[in-house]
């Protein structure tokens, strides 16, 4: 059987070196036919894009979202030089920015301590109007009047003034059409345009955040990953093969077989209607960095063929009859793993899994048409160096084998001590720390989470069960009693309710006698207050964030510190339990912060099914490919402790698990299978095929396969530690993770995995049944085989 696969791998070869002008020819053109479709490729820079249309909490938030107006907005927080903002030449920016703020695109409300909607007794009238007006000619008196006005409404501190009055911001709300994946941008182009005017005319800094720019960062990342870490990885790629291999027609032949393969499956997401998010934005890198295995197993064993003496054509026919079987294997492994991605609860993940894979098999399909053919028209030598990295490999088996009963002890406590340390790992996220320093978004966010108020927000939609039951004092006495029990939790930075509102109405009405800053008593007179009060509004500061059309409902927002998301997921399921145990009502807490704050856990249990259906399937594939049920079982052990090692070094480094860091196990799994198969499919050719011993066989797979193992392990390390640099904290957490596994991986495939084979491996060649009739040496039977 393995010598008529060895006649058609031959046969196969050599119609490639043959035709080696068609079958490059056709590898082009069917790459060029795939990465067409790259023009119908879309970004989606959208944070809903995370969740499934299925997510329980996204369905929530769109429900939600449809009865009150929507929640995307830009914060636009102004800080004064002189630390005070009751002045009339801050009050003038920010009755500025609120005039200019309307003509932003897409604008559908704003909101500052200049427009806010101060009402009055006059008389026996009710007076609406705007707090702050012609500021520049206010006296010193009037500042002082309105900055005691501001102070002491609920709405402004905390959301548009901090207590010290010396920040304020202008919130812009935007209704996106959701047309176009530009509307952020421009939305947030437009806004920057504005920054950049008040502070050049006013003394004063501002910083913008909230979920408009949330979700232009996430496209903005992409592109500067785009800009930077792609032409890095192609650096070190090109550095890598040319320092192994010292040969310049190899490098160019891997070079573009990376290039085709990343084009083309980017031109198959865009076949397949595929919008590129961050993380799948990512996939790129990654295949770039996948690919570069495949032409280095098949080029480190040609260009090892060459040195002892073959020729061109006979080095290829030798390469592709040794690597064409592990490195499908490999390839179809690794796209088992990122495949497994698709039981992610996160959409853009499944991306990022199903382009990897397309991409990986592209890169297969390239490495065993285009790479042999391209070979084949080139000049290439062997470099006589490529002799002391055999001999290092030769070395580093010779010990593993003299010493194997201290390698596997020093080895499994080694792995004991790294994997009891996974517990340290949590299950948390926060979306705004997936940006580091370098991002505007995240400092300015920062900032202000520091000086202002949070970002995170957790809103309620609390009904009364029927029509104007926002009038209905029995309900409103209930919201009543859940803002005051809110207010009380000391992470909560700001509760924005009607209730606050109301009460205002109804001292206004009583000639602004504080004794009747409460809620009306009667129905029809408290109707009668929010009729009268929406009457005297402005258009566009309607009521609609507050209540619903019927008035059935009241929306609660409850604005959190900066904290992990597992606390925003507890506070908004407590004020759940509260509203049931003491009010008997119903309300989910919802938003952006709590739905992330959910994901990693579901994610998390998705994807360790998801991983469970990997491992079988790559266990099955490698068992029936290596036709030994013994050693395809022995191969779990290098292939899954290293993901457990990295998981075990993660909680020691830093112990977070968000939705990213969720996602490794199963495309970690199929990355790291990668060198055990090269070893095992080696080894087991030397005992089958060349009738070798247990410890020879390890030498020869040591000594034809361990420099491409080192190689491709380096180059992998690399590329993800490259992705690890980007600024995108879902992208480079994942990649770090990546790259431990990996490196773990090799230890294992080096270490643990020959002990393995010696120890368990108990078929017996007729080598070793010489071993026991006769005195040769190993030195001598060593040189016998390998001659």
């Amino acid at each position: 059987m393995q010598d008529s696969l060895n006649e058609k791998i031959y046969a196969y070869t050599e119609f490639v070196i043959r035709w080696r002008w068609l079958v490059m020819a056709i590898s082009i053109m069917a790459s060029l036919a795939l990465m067409y479709g790259a023009q119908n490729l879309a970004f989606d820079n959208d944070y809903r894009s995370f969740f499934s249309e299925e997510n329980s909490h996204l369905k929530a938030f769109d429900e939600q979202q449809k009865t009150y107006t929507k929640n995307d907005n830009i914060l636009f927080t102004i800080t004064p030089d002189s630390g005070e903002v009751f002045t009339p030449e801050v009050l003038s920016a920010v009755e500025e920015v609120t005039t200019a703020a309307w003509q932003l695109p897409f604008a559908l409300r704003v909101d500052s301590i200049s427009n806010f909607q101060y009402s009055h007794a006059q008389d026996d009238d009710l007076i609406v109007e705007d707090l702050i007006e012609g500021a520049l000619n206010y006296t010193p008196e009037q500042l002082l009047e309105k900055k005691r006005i501001a102070l002491a409404a609920p709405f402004i501190v905390g959301q548009l003034l901090n207590p010290q009055a010396s920040v304020t911001a202008v919130n812009i709300t935007f209704q996106m059409p959701e047309l176009s994946p530009d509307e952020a941008p421009q939305a947030v182009t437009a806004a920057r345009e504005l920054k950049e005017k008040i502070e050049k005319k006013y003394p004063v800094k501002v910083h913008m955040t909230g979920v408009v720019m949330l979700s232009n960062a996430f496209f903005e990342a992409s592109i500067q990953d785009f800009m930077t870490l792609t032409p890095a990885m192609y650096l070190i790629i090109i550095l890598t093969i040319t320092f192994l291999l010292r040969s310049i027609g190899a490098t160019v032949a891997t070079v573009l077989v990376i290039v085709f393969s990343v084009a083309a499956s980017m031109g198959a997401a865009g076949w397949l209607g595929v919008k590129l998010t961050p993380p799948s934005f990512a996939s790129g890198t990654i295949i770039m960095t996948l690919a570069v295995a495949d032409s280095i197993h098949i080029l480190t064993t040609l260009f090892s063929a060459l040195r002892k003496g073959m020729s061109r054509e006979e080095a290829i026919h030798h390469s592709m009859r040794l690597n064409i079987g592990p490195v499908f294997l490999t390839s179809v492994t690794t796209a088992v793993g990122f495949l497994s991605m698709n039981t992610s609860d996160a959409p853009p993940f499944h991306d990022l899994g199903n382009i990897t894979a397309i991409g990986v098999m592209w890169a297969f399909v390239l490495s065993v048409t285009f790479l042999p053919a391209i070979l084949a028209t080139m000049s290439i030598k062997a470099r006589s160096s490529g002799n002391k990295f055999e001999h290092w490999m030769e070395l580093l088996g010779e010990f593993v084998i003299r010493k194997r009963k201290a390698v596997f002890v020093s080895a499994g406590l080694f792995a004991i001590l790294i994997v009891s340390a996974i517990p340290l790992n949590v299950f948390d996220d926060n979306f705004v720390a997936y940006f580091d320093d370098s991002v505007q978004f995240r400092v300015d966010t920062d900032y202000v989470n520091d000086n202002l108020t949070g970002v995170y927000q957790i809103q309620y939609s609390l009904s009364s069960g029927e029509d104007y039951g926002v009038s209905n004092p029995v309900f409103m006495k209930k919201v009543e009693a859940f803002v005051t029990w809110m207010r009380k939790n000391p992470d909560v930075t700001h509760v924005n309710t009607f209730t606050d509102t109301l009460k205002r109405i109804n001292k206004n009405m009583h000639a602004d006698n504080q004794e009747y800053y409460r809620l009306p008593e009667e129905k029809d007179l408290s109707a009668q207050y929010v009729l009268l009060y929406e009457l005297s509004l402005p258009e566009g500061l309607d009521l609609n964030n507050q209540m619903d059309i019927g008035k059935s409902a009241t929306q609660i927002i409850v604005t959190v510190k900066d904290m992990p998301s597992s606390q925003i997921a507890s506070i908004a399921e407590a004020g759940r339990e509260w509203l049931l145990k003491e009010q008997k009502l119903d309300a989910y807490g919802t938003g952006p912060a709590v739905m992330f704050a959910y994901i990693s856990d579901t994610n998390m249990r998705n994807m360790l099914y998801g991983t469970a259906i990997a491992i079988v399937i790559i266990s099955m594939l490698i068992t029936v490919s290596l036709r030994n049920l013994r050693i395809g079982a022995l191969s779990l052990i290098p292939n899954l402790l290293p993901i457990a090692m990295a998981f075990g070094l993660w909680g020691l480094i830093d112990g977070q698990v968000n939705v990213a860091v969720s996602m490794v196990t199963g495309m970690a799994l199929g990355i790291v299978v990668d060198d055990s198969v090269h070893f095992l499919s080696k080894y087991l050719r030397a005992r089958r095929e060349k009738g070798l011993s247990r410890e020879h066989a390890v030498r020869y797979a040591f000594s034809t396969v361990g420099i491409a193992i080192v190689v491709t392990s380096i180059v992998l390390v690399a590329g993800f530690a490259v992705l690890g640099q980007s600024s995108f904290g879902m992208n480079s957490n994942m990649a770090i993770l990546t790259a431990i596994a990996i490196a773990m991986a090799l230890l294992a495939d080096f270490l643990l995995l020959p002990v393995l084979l010696l120890k368990f491996d108990k078929h017996q060649t007729a080598d070793e049944f010489d071993q026991q009739d006769s005195p040769t040496s190993d030195t001598e039977k060593k040189e016998t085989h390998y001659a």
